[in-house]
């Protein structure tokens, strides 16, 4: 594990490695060592909370992927979210003491336990501490409020694009590679997420590959050229995007015969 101790079979973290986790400032005043959070491990599949159930603890994800999700009464599922390393995953519970959705495990995960009534009594003594807390959930809110911002402003590539990018800048910041990553979730999870349908998604990521944006081999995503995806509006029409990939494979081929020519002439020479 990246962080923490055993103690009665069990891994736990200290204040500190919590803060260091959540990217903020660990109160000063509290020490570290005498205050320990359990971790807990969920497999690929398995439900972190359900809606509805009763509200006593936040979660921090120390490692893997999960999606929060509502669920309709006909069993559909709308995505809200996809938790990585350094989220809190529960705050929707706060309110009415019961969780609003659903946090499912995309991958095997380590998540951290903050029970809420043992984060309430600290902060009552180390407002330092409620005061960052209340950060670190007022920072998920403006997450999900740029997230509807998005949905209703962008084209359906434009959604799909800026997608990848928050994704590669967010392997980025856990120190992973931002040009090559694998997809968690699926092409239905992220349309259900954007907002569009699975057929949607699969043809935008594929006209991306067409025309040199990103390479796409089933989950796994290679970022090509993100300047461009960061600031895409709209596909151009099928037929422009032929004469595109067209022109790029004839510059190239030209290119590698310039290139093989140089070769062949000073292995003549």
């Amino acid at each position: 594990m990246e962080a923490g101790r055993q103690r009665q079979g069990r891994l736990w973290s200290n204040l500190k490695e919590v803060c260091d986790l959540l990217h903020i400032s660990a109160a000063v005043s509290i020490n570290s060592e005498e205050l320990l959070f359990q971790h807990v491990q969920f497999k690929t599949g398995q439900r972190v909370h359900t809606i509805g159930q009763a509200f006593d603890t936040l979660y921090i994800v120390n490692s893997g992927f999960l999606k929060t999700v509502l669920i309709d009464e006909f069993g559909n599922e709308q995505v809200l979210s996809f938790p990585m390393k350094g989220d809190m995953l529960g705050v929707d519970g706060i309110h009415t003491r019961h969780y609003a959705s659903e946090a499912v495990a995309l991958s095997d995960c380590d998540l951290i336990l903050l029970p809420f009534k043992k984060l309430t009594a600290l902060g009552r003594v180390h407002l330092e501490l409620e005061n960052v807390m209340y950060g670190v959930m007022s920072r998920e809110l403006v997450r999900e409020q740029a997230m509807i911002g998005m949905l209703g402003a962008l084209s359906a590539e434009a959604r799909v694009a800026r997608f990848l990018v928050s994704l590669a800048d967010r392997f980025a910041a856990m120190g992973y590679s931002s040009k090559l990553f694998n997809l968690r979730m699926t092409r239905h999870e992220i349309g259900s997420y954007l907002g569009l349908t699975l057929e949607t998604v699969s043809r935008t990521l594929s006209a991306f590959n067409e025309i040199g944006l990103i390479t796409v081999d089933q989950r796994t995503i290679g970022i090509k050229d993100a300047d461009a995806l960061k600031t895409l509006r709209r596909l151009p029409p099928s037929r422009s995007r032929a004469k595109q990939n067209s022109a790029a494979k004839a510059k190239a081929e030209a290119e590698q015969q310039a290139a093989d020519g140089k070769v062949l002439a000073t292995t003549t020479v």
